[in-house]
């Protein structure tokens, strides 16, 4: 006689079925997500990225930590970015609001972050690769600024002269006396060119002289 039982076919599921089950993890492992193909960890990336930006406070915190297994690189970097402007812009919000440094809790509020991420944001920035290439953006575009500054010195804005000198290090105040530094740079006055050497055999109480007249006229023009 035929066997007529026939065998139940394990029932397949949804891309949707398989993201809302990896989501229900308490914590979600690289392994977990192997058997997907690259448009399916696109849509996990794309539900993950929706979900977060829904998240506050240490709902987000805790979020973070489930996936952070998962999180790309470029992901991680997003994260922390989005952390750094929005504690940037509530830091300079509130202190315009109400005239001094705010504290924790208040950043926190403000940003719908937690105090424990804003604590750490602070602590912490200044190390992160992200910080510091945001300072060598800024110093790339320095030069610029130089230019800037230089254009208006050549059009007769000593205060303008007195800040590219000293931007490009041609002179350097400290403690009451102007030093010279090493540089090969030059001030002409007229038909009178002040070069590094010159400059070097003039005593102190002269380039004393030399920095008040400076200062003088910058007072003038001010």
């Amino acid at each position: 006689m035929p066997n007529t039982a026939t065998t139940a076919l394990p029932v397949k599921r949804t891309l949707g079925e398989k993201i809302k089950s990896l989501l229900s993890r308490q914590k979600i492992n690289v392994e977990d997500i192997e058997d997907l193909g690259k448009p399916e960890r696109l849509r996990l990336a794309t539900v993950v990225e929706k979900k977060l930006s829904k998240l506050k406070g240490e709902e987000r915190d805790s979020f973070l930590a489930k996936i952070e297994s998962i999180i790309a690189p470029e992901a991680k970097n997003s994260v922390w970015e989005h952390n750094h402007i929005v504690i940037s812009q509530a830091v300079a919000r509130l202190m315009q609001e109400h005239g001094i440094m705010p504290a924790l809790n208040a950043i926190a509020e403000e940003t719908g972050l937690s105090r424990q991420t804003v604590a750490k944001h602070l602590k912490e920035y200044k190390s992160h690769p992200q910080f510091i290439t945001e300072i060598e953006r800024f110093k790339f575009m320095s030069h610029n600024l130089l230019a800037n500054v230089f254009n208006f010195a050549v059009n007769g804005d000593m205060k303008a002269a007195r800040i590219y000198f000293e931007m490009i290090g041609a002179i350097n105040k400290q403690q009451g006396g102007t030093v010279v530094n090493e540089q090969n740079n030059y001030i002409q006055i007229n038909n009178t060119i002040l070069s590094q050497e010159n400059l070097k055999l003039l005593t102190a109480e002269q380039l004393d002289q030399i920095e008040r007249m400076v200062n003088k006229q910058c007072k003038i023009l001010a």
